[in-house]
This record gives C-alpha cells, sequence and structure tokens, in this order.
C-alpha cells in the first residue's frame, strides 16, 4: 500500500463500506540469507525463481495492530510522538471476507509503518493473527510461490475496494498477510528497517528459515546458536538467533524453549533508532511504559516498550565500534 491516504484511493461512496485496510497494512518483510550452508538452508539460486518477483519492497511491510476504539488516538498520538511519521484519515468500513466493521488507520514512519484495526463487531477467526502485510506483485504467483515453498494458505485471497489479500501460515505457525493493490504503490524508501521478531521452537526452527527464505528468495546473514539470552531476557545464558533480509526486509528468528519472561515472545515488530536512550525520553514522555529497560549485546542495545492500547515493540540502536 502506499502512503498515500486511504481516501485518496476510495470513492467516497465506498469510505464507508469495506476498506481494504488488510492491505492497508502490509508490506515487505526481508529475508537476507548470506552465511548459512548450502546444505541447510539451499542456495538461493538453485530455488525456483516463483519467489523473485513477487516483493516489492521493505517500504510496504506494515504490522498488523489491532486495538480497543478507546485507545486508537492515544495510540496513534504516542507512536508518531515517538518515532515521527503521518497518519492517513481513520475510517470505518469492512476489510475482510465475511461480515465486521472496523475503524481503520495507516500510519506511515521512517522506521516502519502500521495498519490498525479497532473492531466494532467480533473479530472473525483467524484474524487477528496476522503479524504483517506484505506486498505482493501478483497474488496468484505469490500464492503460487508460498505454497511451494511449505507454507498453507488459511484465508483464501478475497477482494476488497484496492486490491486482493490472502493470509498465510508458516510452519511453526507464524501467521502473515499477502496483499495487492490494483493501482501500483509509491512508498518512499524507509530511513532503517524494522525487524520481524519470530519466536519458534527448536522443532521448527530449521523447516520455518528453509520454507521462509524459498518463498522470499531471502538470505541467513548469521545464524548465532550461542546469542546472549539477556536480549530476550534470560541474563546469563544463550539462545539462538537467525538474522534474514530479503526485498521483503528484515527478519530477526528468536529459537527458544519457550521459557520466555514476560514480556518477552509478545511484542511481533523491532524498530531500529538512532540513539536508544533519547528515542526512550521521547517514548516515556508520550506515555508509553517501558517494560524491559536497555541491553547491550553484541551489535546493538535493545528495549522492550508499550504504547497505549497495549501495542507492545522492541525498540534498538547499534553499539558503536
Amino acid at each position: 500500500m502506499r502512503n498515500v491516504s486511504l481516501e485518496t484511493r476510495v470513492e467516497p461512496k465506498m469510505k464507508k463500506f469495506k476498506v481494504s485496510t488488510l492491505r492497508l497494512l502490509w508490506a515487505g518483510l526481508s529475508v537476507v540469507f548470506l552465511l548459512a550452508p548450502v546444505a541447510l538452508w539451499g542456495a538461493a539460486d538453485s530455488v525456483d525463481a516463483t519467489g523473485s518477483d513477487i516483493a516489492v519492497g521493505p517500504q510496504y511491510d506494515t504490522t498488523h495492530v489491532y486495538i480497543a476504539p478507546a485507545d486508537f488516538d492515544a495510540f496513534v498520538t504516542s507512536f508518531t510522538a515517538t518515532f515521527g511519521g503521518k497518519p492517513s484519515k481513520r475510517i470505518v468500513g469492512n476489510v475482510l471476507p465475511v461480515p465486521s466493521s472496523a475503524e481503520l488507520q495507516y500510519v506511515s514512519s521512517g522506521v516502519g509503518s502500521l495498519s490498525i484495526f479497532a473492531f466494532q463487531t467480533p473479530v472473525p477467526f483467524p484474524f487477528g493473527q496476522e503479524r504483517t502485510g506484505y506486498l505482493v506483485t501478483d497474488m496468484d504467483k505469490a500464492i503460487q510461490a508460498a505454497r511451494a515453498a511449505g507454507a498453507e494458505v488459511i484465508v483464501e485471497p478475497f477482494k476488497d475496494p484496492i486490491g486482493i489479500d490472502a493470509v498465510i501460515q508458516w510452519p511453526g505457525g507464524v501467521k502473515m498477510q499477502l496483499y495487492w493493490h490494483f493501482k501500483p504503490a509509491t512508498n518512499p524508501p524507509l530511513e532503517t528497517v524494522p525487524d520481524n521478531r519470530v519466536y519458534v521452537s527448536k522443532d521448527q526452527a530449521d523447516n520455518f528459515v528453509s520454507c521462509f527464505i524459498r518463498f522470499a528468495h531471502g538470505k541467513v546473514l548469521s545464524d548465532d546458536r550461542h546469542a546472549d539470552a539477556g536480549e530476550i531476557g534470560r541474563s546469563g545464558e544463550t539462545y539462538r538467533r537467525i538474522r534474514i533480509e530479503s526485498l521483503f526486509g528484515n527478519m530477526q528468528v528468536l529459537v527458544t524453549d519457550g521459557h520466555l519472561p514476560y514480556p518477552f515472545g509478545h511484542e511481533t515488530t523491532g524498530y531500529q533508532v538512532q540513539n536508544i536512550g533519547m528515542t526512550l525520553e521521547k517514548a516515556k514522555a508520550a506515555g508509553v511504559r517501558i517494560l524491559s529497560p536497555p541491553y547491550t549485546a553484541n551489535d546493538r542495545t535493545t528495549a522492550i516498550v508499550e504504547f497505549p492500547g497495549g501495542y507492545i515493540a522492541e525498540l534498538h540502536s547499534p553499539v558503536a565500534r
């Protein structure tokens, strides 16, 4: 989707109905895998090319945020006060293939974008479980590539006023939305590309990574089997952390035994900022709670925060070398 206001793409008479923010929510999750052994992950160029031309760019990757209507204003205000950015006009409509009604808004910023839903009706299953939306160049090709890579389509493609949406699920239970627009999107590049933070079990980690990089034609940048577990609230221990990048964006796969202290595992997106201390001060002034204070390990300092309305996110900044 573009960071153009939704109303510029939807006829005025359609604003009350289906407006699709399920495409409003979008876009690119990056997977870069450079260092992984070919025997384990498979060489990108040995994979069929169906995945190489379906991604559009990480600026089209949006985190899906489901929030109570009463918290909408406070959440959007705190997010933009912390990261900057611009919200679209808020609208009310049905963005699903079954009857429903929600307030919808898209927020674009230099560190990542959001698609926000405040449902006025019960949320139909399995919506609300998809973590992100990825813009694709062709929905048929994307669905074919996802299935060929080992994903299942849990919501078959359906039309909305500005495009087509679908929801897929990867090994390990990771759910994502794919979307396509009738008119090409033109979002500007991001200042920093956020991480899609995916928690998976040891049983499914290799399967998930191999399937996802096949689909995204990404590369594993690093696979650290002894990363500092202080990053996930378990100081003095180690865990496996896999970093991936592709045209869809960045992904950090956290392989754990599931013994996670709160709030780890509740965050789906990690935002990179230049100075985490200054950003946290802005966040606190905007009503954001710091759930896990800054922790420095390896190449970054990381913290977990909660915005008004309950949206939990990770923030990180690079460690100066």
